[in-house]
């Protein structure tokens, strides 16, 4: 049976999708293609569910004790239903109740190859099928055997791994919990879900996303854009997605060489911001903007700039705040578009600083904000015990967040939060897991506000988490040589020796990003509840 709306039969049998997030399987992929998935679910038993994408649907085992790289190792393997291709990437939590209810995360995927010649349906027919994979944690040649049935009909096989080039004695799954989707584990998965499955909606509705708003998808700038920005003299006219930007000194250096030994000019920030857009403007919509201005260039003094120039374009987005007092901002910028950004560029808000909370309601934060500050003798090695300390605190916790490189020389963690929250609560909360942090390690933290009676030690900041209080926005670049990047990284790149917090620049962040994507992504949005501490 190759038909892959017929192989899913037994699928759609187990399973109400009018309660389950599950895909129903209704649209099929290209057969031929050869990816496969390893999901850890945590249903009645914890197990692992390996998934080869043959004919137009994933043939599935459950593993009880996952896969290994240990050529010893024999695994047992169920031979379970196929299920629809759009379960690759399938991370969530399915209601309890339903069949397979619990947890998933996408343990790892990547691509496989049968290693013998033929069609891998006859061989998994026959009982015998020996394939090799390229994951990020598996690879090597695997060979599943049919074995027998147990008392529920169900084909149990045994996995092993060849004692190959890959092979790896004693490599134990449970010692690599987390997704490599989205860099989480089954716990912070099932504390902060994405999404619930209401049955009371329409199926085309039924998937609900918890405590997050409908934000739009930005598309960065064209070839043909970019070819004409790249073409012009010192300035001119600009035509961006339909907005016409009037760009001056383009030639002009902002930011004095790096590493690379070019400094960086005008043109380049305007075009980083263009094609950084649909990375970074899920961060600034709907969100007042601080800028740190540097319009004659990082080389000379910045300043802290809020209220709208006068002379800014009639299309930019402005919100009024009407709680400011005299004295005070009244007119901030708001972020929410391609053309927006790059004006920005030209208008010399070098770095961004978007707020915690959102527009209408500004006393609502939408994340919990740990600022590990350095001090004066802070080594960056430090800093790296300080974050992975908060990492071992928020897992004991089942709190989600992620870290993020400054740019300079810290690193802050990014906590969603479901809305509800009050900007006292989320900084009490804050303080409570940064006082046990600062009791590990005594000798390495500062509670006093003024560097300079700190005796050069870190602050583990909790104070940025009220209205108006702001940190760099992820992919902002840094006022410093070489225009350092602020970047939202995993959390097991907090162990990479090459980590620095100025890593990633203006010219390279948009390579990684190809290749690693956004880690925080995922997290915007997140309806998540504190645990009381």
């Amino acid at each position: 049976m190759s038909d892959p709306q017929e192989r899913l039969a037994t699928y759609r049998a187990k399973r109400d999708f009018s309660v389950t997030a599950e895909p129903a399987g209704t649209g099929g992929a290209p057969s031929g293609s050869s990816r496969f998935v390893v999901q850890r679910h945590r249903a009645r038993r914890l197990h692992y569910d390996l998934r080869l994408e043959i004919a137009g649907v994933l043939v599935s085992w459950a593993v009880p004790r996952g896969p290994t790289l240990d050529p010893k190792a024999r695994q047992l393997a169920v031979h379970v239903e196929d299920h629809p291709v759009e379960y690759f990437d399938f991370e969530g939590v399915i209601p309890k109740g339903e069949y397979g209810g619990g947890d998933v995360i996408v343990w790892d995927w990547g691509t496989w190859s049968h290693a013998k010649p033929g069609d891998p349906l006859k061989a998994i027919e026959k009982g015998d099928l020996h394939f090799d994979l390229q994951g990020q944690k598996l690879a090597g040649r695997f060979v599943l055997v049919r074995r027998d049935r147990d008392s529920s009909g169900k084909e149990q096989w045994l996995l092993l791994h060849k004692n190959d080039d890959a092979a790896v004695p004693g490599w134990d799954p449970e010692d690599h919990p987390r997704s490599v989707k989205s860099g989480l584990t089954n716990d912070q998965v099932a504390a902060a879900p994405e999404a619930l499955w209401r049955s009371d909606l329409p199926a085309d509705e039924a998937s609900v996303a918890l405590g997050s708003t409908a934000r739009p998808a930005w598309e960065g700038p064209t070839d043909e854009e970019l070819d004409a920005l790249e073409a012009m003299g010192k300035g001119g006219l600009w035509q961006l997605q339909g907005r016409e930007l009037k760009l001056t000194n383009l030639d002009k250096v902002l930011f004095p060489a790096g590493d690379d030994g070019r400094p960086v000019t005008k043109r380049e920030v305007v075009r980083y911001y263009a094609e950084i857009a649909p990375w970074m403007l899920p961060y600034l919509h709907d969100r007042p903007l601080n800028l740190n201005r540097f319009p004659d260039g990082v080389h000379r003094p910045g300043f802290w700039h809020k209220e709208v120039p006068s002379h800014a374009p009639d299309w930019l987005r402005q919100w009024h705040n009407a709680e400011a007092d005299p004295g005070e901002t009244r007119c901030y910028a708001v972020v929410d578009s391609v053309p927006a950004l790059a004006w920005m560029a030209n208008y010399g808000g070098l770095e961004l600083h978007a707020w915690t909370s959102r527009i209408p309601d500004v006393h609502q934060p939408t994340w919990a904000l740990i600022d590990i500050d350095p001090g004066t003798t802070t080594s960056f090695d430090e800093i790296l015990v300080l974050a992975r300390l908060y990492r071992t605190a928020l897992e004991h916790l089942h709190v989600v967040g992620m870290p993020k490189v400054t740019g300079k020389r810290g690193v802050q963690i990014w906590i969603p939060i479901a809305e509800g929250y009050s900007f006292s609560d989320t900084r009490s909360w804050v303080e409570k897991v940064s006082r046990a942090v600062g009791r590990t390690v005594p000798e390495m933290v500062s509670w006093e506000w003024h560097k300079d009676r700190r005796e050069g030690l870190a602050r583990l900041d909790y104070t940025q988490n009220a209205i108006n209080k702001t940190l760099v926005a992820p992919f902002s670049p840094r006022p410093a040589p070489g225009a350092p990047v602020s970047v939202p990284i995993r959390w097991d790149e907090l162990d990479d020796p090459d980590l620095r917090p100025d890593r990633w620049t203006l010219r390279t962040v948009l390579g990684r990003l190809a290749t690693a994507g956004d880690p925080l992504a995922p997290l915007i949005g997140r309806h998540q509840q504190l645990p009381k501490l």
